[in-house]
């Protein structure tokens, strides 16, 4: 294990980042240690070639790792690898900070290109239909119903997913604004539309019990614990299946809603600001990467504006 690892995972809990964040930083360090020692390498001994042919490892399918638990582990991305990248400067800098031995300079870990995909989001009748998706193909009333909620619920608020997982019933109030506290334990409020008031109200009419969570799973063999909630991956699973039904052919997930929330936002005229803060980002420059013209919208922005568009 490299020097002072514990130490590093516990001065992120003492800074009160999230479990799920601690546990990122864990995993990207776990591959790095283990490359360390499949190379026979020192944490003293590291250079920048050494961080050359980790970065070589990192792309390569033969890594053999901790962290993955396939026999073959699948081609990392270029966006998983910097993260990796990111995580291991973050641990340089704290050795920095605590005065201990740092091999190389933290700021010379540089990143690896990454493709740059054209951004895609699905026409906003193409997101209805998926919203609604549970009313015609969910076969049980009440799980219809909930997965309905769910989805207007992510839409309406462009809240990430594990936000609306963690929802307890007593935190929206009668307006439909919702208080939580997200990525980076910042707070903020989002806010319900009439007919995701509705689509919730609905699905609680189906609730007997008391349980704190707003979304709760009916079968499995916790569907009786009060702590139990919705699972992320229930979630996009149903997700996926409702866009193959549909035939939607751009790739929509959960966090597609987020994006789907800000672009038609700000199609509609929406202030980036507001979009920001209704997001929960810390900078406007994170919320204009969430902000795609939809290719519909920005066809007839071609047709509207461009100068030679008229017929004679």
């Amino acid at each position: 294990m490299i020097p002072s690892f514990d130490d590093f995972l516990l001065s992120l809990h003492s800074n009160n980042y999230s479990k799920q964040t601690v546990y990122n930083y864990d995993r990207d360090l776990q591959v790095f240690s283990q490359f360390l020692d499949q190379c026979g390498i020192n944490l003293s001994g590291v250079s920048k070639k050494t961080i050359v042919q980790y970065k070589a490892y990192l792309t390569s399918q033969d890594r053999k790792t901790a962290a993955f638990s396939k026999d073959v582990p699948q081609q990392l991305s270029p966006r998983s690898i910097n993260r990796m990248l990111s995580s291991l400067r973050s641990y340089l800098k704290y050795l920095i900070d605590m005065d201990l031995p740092c091999p190389v300079a933290p700021d010379s870990i540089k990143m690896i290109k990454a493709e740059r995909k054209h951004p895609r989001v699905a026409e906003l009748f193409e997101l209805e239909k998926l919203i609604t998706a549970p009313s015609y193909f969910e076969k049980d009333s009440k799980i219809a119903l909930r997965n309905r909620a769910m989805l207007e619920v992510l839409f309406a608020t462009g809240m990430r997913i594990s936000e609306m997982c963690n929802l307890n019933r007593q935190q929206i109030d009668g307006t439909g604004r919702i208080f939580i506290t997200g990525k980076g334990r910042k707070q903020r409020f989002t806010y319900l539309t009439p007919r995701a008031i509705k689509c919730v109200e609905d699905y609680l009419k189906t609730r007997s019990d008391s349980f704190p969570a707003l979304f709760i799973p009916y079968r499995g063999r916790n569907a009786s614990n009060r702590s139990k909630r919705v699972s992320k991956n229930y979630l996009q699973d149903r997700i996926v299946r409702y866009r193959q039904k549909l035939r939607i052919n751009v790739p929509t997930s959960a966090h597609s809603l987020r994006h789907g929330f800000a672009t038609y936002l700000a199609e509609e005229g929406a202030s980036p600001a507001a979009i920001q803060i209704l997001l929960g980002h810390e900078s406007l420059a994170t919320t204009t990467r969430y902000v795609h013209a939809s290719d519909r919208y920005a066809e007839e922005t071609h047709h509207k504006f461009h100068p030679l568009s008229k017929e004679e």
